[in-house]
């Protein structure tokens, strides 16, 4: 088999492939070209710079797989690597130790002014008493966003004698325990109590400008901001402000919101320190993502396990038929049973009941996760990584499976237990297209077809209750496209689920539980 390794990997990673395969070193072919020769490799191994395209794909008619050395694959189109059945792997963890090391490096030049101190002995000044400093020692230091980089930085900062705190509501208090950090249960506990915070989580329309005006007037008086996650997570125009008042004692930044930044005047502080997202570049980051994207090309073209496989088509042939599905429902049922929930997942129950339970349902559990940690993780989740952030965050997934079942040829029910109780949601595949449809929630049963945007609400079962929900939609623009209600016992508490065609603000649900009768509402996008 022919493997072209388009960008610069490790040497080590290039000895292993060509211990097996017929290596082509193609860093310095032109776009042309690689149209013109792709067609003749069964692998390709890329960086960032190369764009796998959809064209660029249809034209690879051998293609088995394209490994990315890294951990993004944003440069890689999925969905028609997908549809040619290309596995797509890369290496997410191969940076993880780089960003840990480099978010206390920030820390530590913050505030000890060692860029700043730098600067002024190499200009010819001896101002030892301008940089006087602070220590890490004894401050508490703040983690939002407790996956696999805050783990490692929680950990690095406890050898600095640090006490830890953490907010991340997918990790299970067993989890902080075991790490010796202490769980905190909102983001604002977290501002209020940290001397320095340091931001890991994704970037999703919930944690775009986390760091804003409201978030700093929380923090304590001359705390620090270190963020080497994702630069939408901070508001620098508000950063800035929060500076220039005094309210804050200086912040770190690797990465901004678009990039290249070279330009505001947050550079001219001496209180804020700055690097051009250098978060993953060490080389032995960078030779670690070659040889693992190696060795996961190597197993795709060997018949091995491709344990870093972003794409479903990385899933036995044989399973997937039967599988397959079913695995956009349970999804749809993890990531609702998330939604509808208050508090931090501690486990998850999947039943699967009817003709999928004489399958392997690892699969199917295995998409519940990632419905359920989609958007809350700093990595993007798949069907490959999902058992592992579960892991990571203490959160155990447990499978049931019935042959039998009442209403349903297939039923697939979800339970997220936390620490206030659980969330159960139960849903089944409809028609020649397996359409997902919702069957129960909180308790109660209908027949809803899913969509992008659906709303649930618990309230008094009495007259009008639709109809005012459907006014204050309206109010709001959105409209609802379906509805059912749930109301087992007449004249008592019901259920009633709606999807929208767009999305529905947390605002319009506070003024719907406003009104009398409403008692629980949740909105979840999915």
């Amino acid at each position: 088999m022919k493997v072209l390794v388009k960008e610069k990997i490790a040497d080590t990673g290039v000895d292993l492939l060509k211990a097996n395969f017929d290596v082509d070193l193609g860093l310095e072919m032109s776009d042309d070209e690689l149209r013109e020769k792709i067609g003749t490799y069964d692998a390709i191994l890329i960086r960032s710079a190369t764009k796998m395209t959809p064209e660029l794909i249809e034209l690879a008619t051998n293609l088995k797989v394209i490994g990315r050395a890294g951990t993004g694959v944003d440069n890689v189109d999925i969905p028609a690597a997908t549809r040619r059945g290309i596995i797509v792997a890369n290496a997410p963890e191969s940076n993880s130790v780089a960003a840990a090391e480099h978010t206390l490096a920030l820390a530590l030049s913050l505030v000890r002014n060692v860029p700043q101190a730098h600067g002024s002995l190499v200009a010819g000044r001896w101002d030892r008493a301008k940089f006087k400093g602070s220590e890490l020692y004894g401050k508490t230091l703040g983690v939002i966003g407790f996956g696999r980089i805050g783990q490692l930085v929680a950990k690095r900062a406890q050898s600095f004698e640090m006490d830890v705190l953490a907010f991340d509501k997918f990790v299970s208090a067993e989890r902080f325990r075991e790490l010796g950090v202490e769980g905190v249960e909102s983001v604002e506990e977290l501002l209020g109590r940290a001397d320095l915070v340091t931001l890991h989580v994704p970037k999703t329309p919930d944690t775009i400008n986390l760091i804003d005006a409201e978030a700093i007037a929380l923090m304590k008086d001359g705390a620090m901001v270190v963020n080497c996650a994702r630069g939408e997570l901070i508001d620098l125009d508000d950063l800035l402000a929060g500076l220039e008042s005094g309210k804050l004692g200086g912040a770190a930044l690797d990465v901004f919101p678009s990039e290249p930044f070279t330009e505001h005047p947050i550079f001219a502080r001496d209180d804020v320190v700055v690097t051009p997202h250098l978060g993953a570049s060490t080389a032995e980051a960078q030779d670690r993502a070659g040889v693992v994207t190696a060795e996961q090309v190597t197993a795709a073209l060997t018949g091995g396990v491709v344990t870093n496989a972003v794409n479903i088509a990385a899933v036995r042939p044989e399973a997937m038929e039967a599988l397959a599905p079913f695995v956009p429902l349970c999804e749809k049922l993890g990531r609702l049973a998330q939604g509808l929930g208050d508090a931090s997942v501690e486990s998850v129950t999947a039943e699967f009941r009817g003709r999928i339970a004489s399958h392997d349902t690892r699969l199917l559990g295995i998409a519940v996760l990632v419905g359920i940690l989609s958007g809350h993780t700093e990595e993007p989740v798949n069907l490959v990584n999902a058992p592992q952030m579960a892991e990571e965050r203490g959160i155990e997934l447990i499978e049931t499976k019935d042959a039998s079942t009442e209403d349903f040829t297939e039923l697939v029910t979800v339970r997220v237990h936390h620490a206030n109780g659980e969330v159960e949601v139960a849903g089944t595949s409809v028609g020649p297209r397996n359409e997902p449809y919702l069957v129960s929630a909180w308790g109660e049963g209908f027949y809803l077809p899913f969509a992008s945007h659906i709303s649930v609400f618990r309230y008094a079962d009495q007259p009008g209750m639709i109809g005012r929900v459907g006014t204050l939609f309206g109010e709001e623009g959105v409209n609802i496209v379906s509805a059912a209600v749930g109301a087992e016992h007449e004249g008592e508490s019901a259920v009633m689920a709606l999807t929208t065609d767009a999305p529905v603000r947390a605002e319009t649900i506070e003024k719907i539980l406003a009104l009398e009768g409403f008692s629980v509402g949740r909105s979840v996008d999915l």
